[in-house]
């Protein structure tokens, strides 16, 4: 028969039993953090499922559970095939990159074709589906603009940071009620210009509304509207920024870009860049490069490649020389 323990016996149980503070580390929590025998820092060996002490090799832990996976992968693109979660989230998409999408290969988990049935049935479904991703206009509306930017960026040759900036700009415009009186298209074209700009990879606005659906004028209104009312701080465009692209699209040559940089360093220590268009000093320093390194470009070359007019090119051009010639001589 078993006995009961009395209230006075556990209550005298409880006054003995030290209370420990959940704040406090453990005598157990202090072993693992230094070693038992040197006070030295312990590191946990994956490969071997063991907790080793790094200044005298003592093994504190043994056949430990390894919590990764249970495959092996000898590089990035066999890290990624193998891999059976799913893509991060993302800002590019209206939905985070939450929600299921049904392909449109009518095919069954084999690769073999569906019936006429299961086509249907399916295309019913990828029907409900979309309809289920944009519930209401908030939504719909941030579908659409998420879409044209990356419709912009893809044609402009703009990096994944650059969308994933521009997206979120977008959504604080979209939050803030900036939208009202304004189209989709401008707001979007605005926020991947400024998004553009803060990444140190700036697009002209000849060059973002040749590509975009709305007029540059537009554009340009609704890009200064936004940056003033989310409080984004955006530094004046740098020419040098648009060097190496209009070298590379020209194919010149690393000399020619170098020599370019150097012509619109000295424009700046004379100051003959202060009120000139960033894009139009950068392809007239690339022209003049081009010209001192003996490439064979000509200014039709230049003004393509900058969507910028010769004339503006000629007239630059002919100050970065005067200013080499003043700051050499």
């Amino acid at each position: 028969m078993t006995e009961t323990p009395t209230r006075t016996q556990t209550d005298e149980r409880h006054q003995t039993e030290p209370k420990t503070d959940p704040e406090t580390p453990t005598e157990t929590t202090r072993e693992r953090e230094q070693c038992p025998e040197c006070d030295g820092r312990l590191v946990a060996d994956d490969e071997h499922a063991e907790t080793v002490c790094v200044d005298c090799g003592l093994v504190v832990e043994e056949a430990e559970i390894d919590r990764g996976p249970e495959w092996r992968a000898f590089d990035a693109a066999e890290k990624d095939e193998k891999s059976r979660v799913g893509a991060p989230t993302t800002n590019m998409m209206h939905d985070q990159g939450l929600s299921t999408t049904i392909g449109w290969q009518d095919k069954d988990a084999y690769g073999n074709s569906l019936g006429s049935r299961q086509r249907q049935k399916m295309q019913r479904l990828r029907t409900w589906n979309e309809r289920f991703r944009t519930r209401n206009s908030r939504e719909r509306n941030l579908k659409q603009a998420l879409g044209e930017i990356d419709r912009m960026a893809s044609a402009l040759g703009l990096p994944e940071n650059v969308r994933e900036t521009a997206s979120v700009i977008y959504r604080r415009a979209l939050e803030d009620d900036l939208l009202p009186g304004r189209s989709i298209e401008g707001v979007a074209t605005a926020s991947l210009y400024a998004a553009a700009r803060q990444a140190g990879t700036p697009r002209s606005l000849d060059e973002i509304s040749a590509i975009s659906r709305v007029e540059k004028n537009e554009i340009a209104r609704t890009y200064r509207y936004v940056v003033r009312e989310l409080g984004l701080e955006m530094e004046p465009a740098d020419p040098v920024s648009y060097v190496p692209r209009f070298a590379s699209d020209l194919e010149l040559s690393d000399e020619t870009e170098l020599r370019a940089r150097d012509l619109l360093a000295t424009a700046k220590a004379e100051g003959i860049h202060s009120g000139k268009s960033p894009v139009g000093l950068a392809a007239a320093a690339v022209y003049a490069a081009a010209l001192l390194t003996n490439e064979q470009v000509t200014q039709n070359d230049v003004s393509d490649v900058a969507s910028i007019s010769e004339v503006t090119i000629r007239n630059r051009y002919h100050e970065l020389l005067e200013a080499e010639d003043g700051a050499t001589s």
